[in-house]
């Protein structure tokens, strides 16, 4: 028998909450309504702003399990020993829609996952491509503007999409493998996750190490055609994550990681911090370091998946950035996107909160000590600035020990802005992808390309198609046929 009792939101008993107190039965509300008004005041605040990127996501708990210790690249102490296991939150999304957008849009998958460890959280915020259009953050919101709806007649405009790419060519890397037969992940669980950018591992003697993250799916890839996603229930992807983890089918990955001295880096035949380039698996070959588990599903979807906040610059002792330009920018961008939408104080949800003791002194700001983070109650210290004469009370200092080593900047180096698109290769990987796809593969591939791209002017088509011919001169004469039958 339910024995619980109804209460309003300062935990009062409700006597009713089906009818409103009237002046008779058929008379006007009475101002005593204050249980209604409460309801509908709540109703209204609901709703907090929507991403303008990863709107549409899923959410689920799991575990990440150390496979080979990392001990002497990094003092991550997540990374140290064999069989130790780390809870993680996992949030997947496609990019470009709303909130209510289907699962099975042409588009990047966002593939970000919190670490809870005993240091504080460590984000990995990557996508399911190894690469992305941009190496600069300075595009980014031209370009999310040319994929979004056209601001005019709020309809999706693929003229503008590609009026974007022909006029960045650094895109084509990744166009190629989005408009491939990879391009709709047929559920969340079987697709791959990267975390696309460089970081940096560093260990107890200073050293650094550049290094990547992969995320291999342990289910096997699938993928959709158009014609597929086009009749597939568009909450699937959602739906299939969340039924399995429901069964107790935990789907799972293999982590590994991709590695490269500071000296390498430096002679490197490409820039190892250029977003659309990839590290060629030949000089640089995977290392498993861990699995990857998901077998937790969320209690509560907007106030765990909705209100997850990740952020690349979350980062714990023994693993940092690097001189990627796109990163840079991101390390700002998150963070304020997450103060706006959730507020000052959103690393206090529990989805969001270290799992271990944290002190600072920061304070205030709205919904100020909402939760207790790792176990410890916070602002509650009588000093809210540092530095202080109250440390041997028990304020909180930093601890030198965990100062990252100095990052290294290239010799006469000048502050200026550089446009390196006239003389980067951004098209030999392009065509190299190309290259490696089958038959089937390659027909997806231009047709798509072809269906979006006949819909732009015909001065974006000709730059568009010097582009695809650049990678390969087979890549831009299939396009172009394809075009002239449409």
């Amino acid at each position: 028998m339910n024995k619980k009792t109804l209460t309003n939101a300062t935990g009062s008993p409700v006597a009713d909450d089906n009818n409103s107190i009237t002046v008779g039965e058929r008379g006007a509300l009475t101002f005593d309504n204050h249980y209604t008004f409460e309801k509908l005041a709540h109703f209204n605040r609901e709703r907090i702003p929507e991403r303008v990127v990863h709107a549409r996501g899923t959410g689920t708990y799991g575990t990440f399990t150390v496979t080979k210790s990392l001990k002497d690249k990094t003092i991550a102490n997540f990374l140290q020993t064999v069989g130790q296991q780390t809870e993680v939150f996992a949030r997947f999304s496609t990019v470009g829609g709303g909130q209510d957008s289907s699962d099975y849009a042409r588009d990047p998958r966002g593939f970000a996952l919190k670490f809870y460890t005993s240091e504080g959280n460590y984000d990995m915020v990557g996508n399911n491509t190894p690469v992305f259009f941009l190496r600069d953050g300075i595009n980014f919101p031209d370009f999310i503007h040319s994929q979004k709806k056209n601001p005019k007649t709020n309809l999706p405009d693929p003229a503008a999409m590609f009026e974007f790419w022909a006029n960045h060519p650094q895109s084509l890397h990744q166009i190629t493998i989005l408009m491939s037969d990879r391009g709709i992940p047929a559920s969340y669980q079987h697709m791959h996750g990267f975390s696309s950018h460089t970081f940096s591992f560093w260990n107890e003697q200073g050293e650094r190490t550049w290094f990547k993250w992969h995320f291999k799916t342990n289910q096997g890839i699938k993928n959709l055609t158009n014609d597929e996603a086009a009749k597939t229930c568009p909450f699937g992807a959602q739906e299939d994550l969340v039924n399995a983890i429901d069964k107790g089918d935990f789907p799972s990955w293999t982590a590994s990681v991709q590695m490269m001295s500071e000296d390498k880096a430096k002679n490197y035949h490409l820039n190892p911090f250029d977003l659309t380039k990839v590290w060629s698996h030949a000089d640089f070959p995977l290392i498993e370091v861990g699995q990857l588990e998901l077998n937790r599903n969320v209690e509560n979807y907007f106030a765990e998946t909705e209100q997850a906040c990740f952020s690349p610059g979350n980062l714990v002792p023994g693993i940092g950035t690097s001189p990627d330009k796109m990163l840079q920018t991101r390390l700002l961008a998150y963070p304020d996107a997450h103060r706006y939408r959730v507020g000052a104080n959103a690393n206090q949800l529990p989805v969001n909160a270290a799992k271990c003791p944290v002190n600072h002194y920061q304070r205030d700001g709205k919904m100020a000590g909402m939760c207790p983070v790792g176990g410890d109650k916070i602002q509650t210290d009588k000093v809210n600035f540092y530095p202080n004469n109250q440390i041997n009370d028990g304020a909180p200092k930093p601890k030198p020990i965990f100062a990252e080593p100095a990052m290294p900047v290239e010799k006469n180096a000048w502050i200026n802005r550089f446009d390196t698109v006239e003389v980067e290769d951004y098209y030999q990987q392009a065509g190299d992808l190309f290259r490696l796809m089958n038959e089937s593969q390659k027909s997806q591939l231009t047709t798509t390309i072809a269906e979006g791209l006949s819909q732009a002017t015909a001065e974006v088509q000709q730059e568009m198609l010097a582009q695809f011919n650049k990678a390969d001169s087979d890549y831009a004469h299939r396009i172009k046929t394809i075009m002239k039958d449409l």
